[in-house]
């Protein structure tokens, strides 16, 4: 059956990579004016019409694919042994992310696999459908500085993050300015010191930093997600560098993450999160659940939230100091949740008339035929609210919108 790839002129490589994951690179793609959300309906009828001719040729055509050939497997490069020349060098291969790399020398790489099997396949991931055995992450755990004392962490966040309910594909594509967040819980954070602490996702935590960046690189590298050509975010934060950090279990007055989850508490595990930058909370006055809740939603509740319309699970990072106030005042973690989701709420009228329509019809059932004087929840049921406690002293805490469209995804780390 003739088929045609559609997309505006930014988005452009995205289509050829999705083409190619499908294993149709020889579709063609037909590129329509950007943009087209955020416009009048009337230009974006004339954007149409000025591509219906060549909608209809690409149809009315059969392309013959391509020859294929059998593919080469791993490559082995020659690269500068100058650390300075090598930087320039990874970025040419499009290895990097734009911080100095370390070169994934076969010594490195077998240092870190130790006695596993590199051909052993991971996972495969999108948007290119690249398989991930375990030698590739190793590479790119290599590429980050990561030790092998670390891969096990970043093999299970890997695992997660292919998971249906993560939406991979999606969050590796989207312009939202989200990446996974990994949480670590269990003995393997103090083991490796993986921090909760004070700076928690900030700089001077070695396991923090690798382990996240060791995601990431393996999700541009082996899943294509290419910065600015398939990775399309308009902005992006900072934790696209690196975001993880542990769950600060010691200082926290409730179960922790993973056990919520229904796993035993001497389990190392993770979760991944498609995640936005912390928007912090600060409150040095309230003495109170009461008083803290009232920072912690009104720092949530804002009509630029994909929680808003797309559901999924906001996360409340709370600083020790906070969790504490909350937790004298007699609540327990699902009073907080209960609580938060009743309180994070936008009114209808906070939103333009367009942004209402169209959320309409994605939500018809919280948007549709609504007064202005209704109210929205950040989240589609308390349930599906996370709280976890992270960070050090000080009565600051944060609030981690997600992309939407995604479910953290928690596993057991395989040690």
């Amino acid at each position: 059956m003739p088929a045609v790839v559609l997309g505006t002129h930014p988005f452009a490589n995205l289509g050829r990579t999705a083409a190619q994951a499908l294993g149709r690179p020889h579709l063609p793609l037909v590129v329509v004016a950007h943009p087209i959300g955020g416009v009048a309906s009337a230009a974006v009828a004339g954007r149409a019409e000025a591509i219906v001719d060549d909608v209809i040729a690409a149809l009315t055509r059969d392309p013959a694919p391509p020859a294929t050939s059998a593919g080469a497997g791993a490559a082995v490069l020659t690269a500068p042994d100058d650390l300075d020349a090598f930087q320039e060098f990874a970025l040419a291969q499009g290895w990097g992310d734009g911080l100095p790399v370390l070169p994934p020398t076969p010594e490195r790489v077998r240092r870190i696999l130790a006695e596993r099997r590199g051909a052993d396949v991971v996972a495969t991931l999108p948007p290119r459908q690249g398989v991930a055995t375990l030698e590739a992450v190793a590479a790119n755990a290599a590429l980050a500085g990561a030790g092998p004392e670390h891969l096990p962490v970043i093999v299970a966040a890997v695992r997660a993050v292919t998971d249906a309910r993560f939406n991979l594909e999606a969050i590796q594509t989207t312009t939202h300015p989200c990446t996974p967040l990994v949480i670590v819980n269990g003995p393997i954070a103090r083991r490796l010191g993986v921090s909760g602490g004070a700076n928690a996702l900030g700089q001077g935590h070695r396991a923090n930093a690798v382990i996240g960046r060791a995601l990431r690189l393996t999700l541009q590298n082996v899943g294509g997600a290419s910065p600015g050509l398939v990775d399309r975010a308009t902005l992006g934060h900072a934790g696209k560098f690196t975001y993880c950090l542990a769950e600060n279990e010691a200082e926290s007055p409730w179960e922790p993450l993973h056990v919520e989850r229904g796993f035993p508490a001497g389990t190392s595990c993770l979760t991944v999160c498609g995640s936005e930058a912390p928007h912090n909370v600060n409150d040095h006055g309230s003495t109170s659940a009461d008083g803290v809740l009232c920072a912690l939603a009104g720092t949530a509740a804002t009509t630029g939230s994909n929680n808003i319309y797309l559901g999924g699970e906001p996360l409340v990072l709370l600083g020790p100091e906070h969790a504490r106030t909350i937790a004298a005042s007699g609540w327990s973690k699902r009073d907080l949740k209960r609580a938060f989701w009743e309180r994070a709420r936008v009114r209808l009228g906070a939103f333009g008339p367009e942004n209402v329509e169209r959320f309409a019809t994605i939500d018809p059932a919280r948007f549709r035929q609504r007064a202005p004087d209704d109210t929205v929840a950040l989240a589609l049921t308390l349930d599906d609210v996370m709280v976890v406690v992270a960070g050090g002293p000080g009565k600051h805490s944060a609030i981690i919108p997600t992309f939407g469209a995604t479910r953290s995804v928690t596993v057991r780390i395989e040690e």
